[in-house]
């Protein structure tokens, strides 16, 4: 599978015509790629080592509104810059884009080259590096669900967002005949992707009407949220030109299921050995998976803000659309917020399912990681498996049900100012505080249906 490049294989392909601009991108909070268009000839020149952002980027919201309140960043610190550097080993073609290269950022310090602690990638980074003193790999693989629209974005925009048109007209999960109606679409994105170096397996329908996922093949932490933060861009991007659109919207209308990223997990060790796998156990879950579990039951509470991160997403845990309600675990039990799967396998991993697909992939894994190696460093015990429709177990662990609460909940949590170090959670639970002021101020147009005459 061709579409990495060297400097040197990018100087080629500029030379022959094939590549002339190159993206040169960090992360934002929301997952999305920030940056830059070079002229292949100035990144080949001098690009490539590095170049600036404002550092406002990491303080903005959905709607690229700067949010006052931030220690990072701020307009009494008068909004300076931070130091993109190229992570040339993220350097790739993008097919879906004409003679375009792309290259991932990460955010550093302008003065001293650290990175910004606060940012997406670095995040992620620590809680690898935590692993690795361990002795760990830790690999990971995302299962990516979105709506694909008739309807561009601009049509959405000139109709007040009504009026909304999917693709196919009724469940489509997979349904080969319903999603060849959305083929055009998913075979230049599978195609794409494998252009552009990212291990894609597969697309299929999901269990709403226009509803699909993409699947990409598991890789090291790292990695994997690097494919899926391209991946959505590509998703959308690809829409766009056919006059489509698609939404990652965990929950884009209240009686439609919702979209989620679940987050599949496991431990190698650095010799490349099935860290989780026991094939004596009923499970197959060796005592280091079991902790790393329990870890992420005795946390998942308090770690559910960067795996539900809007308003928004918390709308997707409802009862009876296969977004879970529960966090507990269950094997091959697809109603239980952490669902054991590969028993008797060395692929046997912990899927967790209660992520949306609005989640930052960067700090989601952090947190989920950050939660696993506590269990193993705790060595904590695993509870006992919950079996049978967690929708009606009485009791049991329930996933927050408002942004709020998980706010309050992160930043309540001495663990995780630890884990993830104080300035990440005030920043991140700053940003939920923001998100839940702006939906209480705006009027919805529900409370206008409902009222405006009755009221």
């Amino acid at each position: 599978m061709s579409g990495y490049l060297t400097l040197e294989t990018l100087g080629a392909a500029f030379e022959a015509g094939e590549i002339d601009t190159v993206v040169v991108a960090g992360v934002d909070m929301q997952g999305r790629l920030m940056g830059k268009r070079f002229h292949a000839a100035h990144f080949l020149s001098h690009g490539w080592e590095e170049t600036h952002c404002c550092n406002y980027l990491l303080t903005v919201d959905m709607a690229m509104n700067p949010v006052p309140g931030y220690e990072a960043a701020s307009w009494a610190q008068g909004y300076g810059d931070y130091l993109m550097k190229p992570d040339l080993a993220t350097l790739r073609r993008v097919p879906w884009l004409e003679g375009t290269a792309l290259v991932l950022c990460d955010l550093l310090d302008h003065h001293t080259h650290e990175e910004i602690a606060v940012s997406p990638r670095a995040i992620l980074k620590r809680q690898i590096a935590r692993a690795k003193a361990l002795g760990y790999d830790a690999m990971m693989a995302t299962e990516l669900e979105f709506f694909v629209f008739e309807n561009s974005y601009e049509q959405f925009r000139d109709t007040g967002f009504q009026n909304l048109v999917p693709i196919s007209g009724y469940n489509e999960d997979y349904h080969i005949f319903q999603t060849t109606k959305e083929e055009p679409l998913m075979r230049a994105l599978r195609n794409g992707l494998y252009g552009a170096g990212i291990p894609v397996e597969n697309t299929k329908g999901e269990a709403e009407a226009g509803q699909a996922e993409v699947n990409i093949r598991y890789a090291d932490a790292l990695t994997t949220a690097d494919h899926h933060t391209i991946t959505k861009a590509a998703t959308r991007e690809i829409a766009h030109a056919m006059g489509k659109s698609v939404t990652f919207m965990a929950k884009y209308h209240h009686d439609k299921a919702g979209s989620s990223s679940h987050v599949h997990q496991s431990l190698w060790g650095t010799d490349g050995s099935a860290a989780f796998a026991d094939k004596a156990d009923e499970n197959g879950m060796s005592a280091l998976m079991k902790h790393f579990l329990a870890g992420q039951l005795a946390h998942a509470r308090e770690i559910t803000l960067f795996l539900a991160p809007y308003v928004n997403s918390y709308k997707r845990f409802c009862v009876g659309l296969f977004a879970p309600t529960k966090a507990v675990w269950s094997a091959d039990n697809r109603t239980a917020g952490f669902r054991v799967c590969g028993a008797g396998t060395k692929a046997v991993r912990v899927e967790c399912r209660i992520g949306g697909a609005d989640l930052n992939p960067y700090t989601a894994c952090a947190a989920l990681l950050a939660a696993g190696l506590d269990g193993i460093e705790q060595k904590l015990a695993l509870e006992p498996e919950l079996k049978g429709d967690m929708y009606a177990a009485e009791g049991a662990r329930e996933i927050p049900k408002t942004l709020r609460e998980a706010a309050d909940l992160a930043e309540g949590s001495s663990w995780l100012r630890g884990a993830l170090g104080a300035a990440v959670v005030e920043h991140y639970v700053h940003a939920a505080r923001w998100e839940i002021a702006e939906a209480d101020r705006v009027v919805t147009d529900w409370e206008l249906k409902r009222g405006l005459e009755q009221a």
